[in-house]
């Protein structure tokens, strides 16, 4: 599957598009996330108009979607737009024994 979530650090995938309000707005948000978050995952942003196949292959359905993939398994998955904190508690859920990389 297009290399996601093949390597050791899990993946926060934001499926997105350039003309979506709420997916703009979220942007600034995973901004804040990935500061704090960025040893411990790696956060892409996939344009649905753009990767259809990958957003088809993670049955997106809407946008904003965040589907957190570990171990190349979908282990969570947020639809619609979501706050810092939200965010933040997903992925303390989810990668409390995640280790850092070296």
């Amino acid at each position: 599957m297009v290399g996601v979530g093949r390597g050791k650090q899990p993946l926060l995938l934001f499926f997105s598009s350039s003309r979506s309000g709420p997916c703009r707005r979220m942007e600034s948000v995973l901004a804040q996330v990935g500061r704090k978050q960025r040893q411990r995952l790696r956060i892409v942003r996939v344009d649905v108009g753009e990767r259809e196949d990958v957003a088809s292959h993670f049955q997106v359905t809407s946008v904003p979607t965040l589907v957190l993939v570990r171990d190349n398994r979908v282990v969570a998955r947020l639809e619609g737009r979501s706050s810092a904190t939200r965010i933040e508690a997903l992925l303390d859920a989810h990668l409390a024994d995640a280790a850092v990389p070296a």
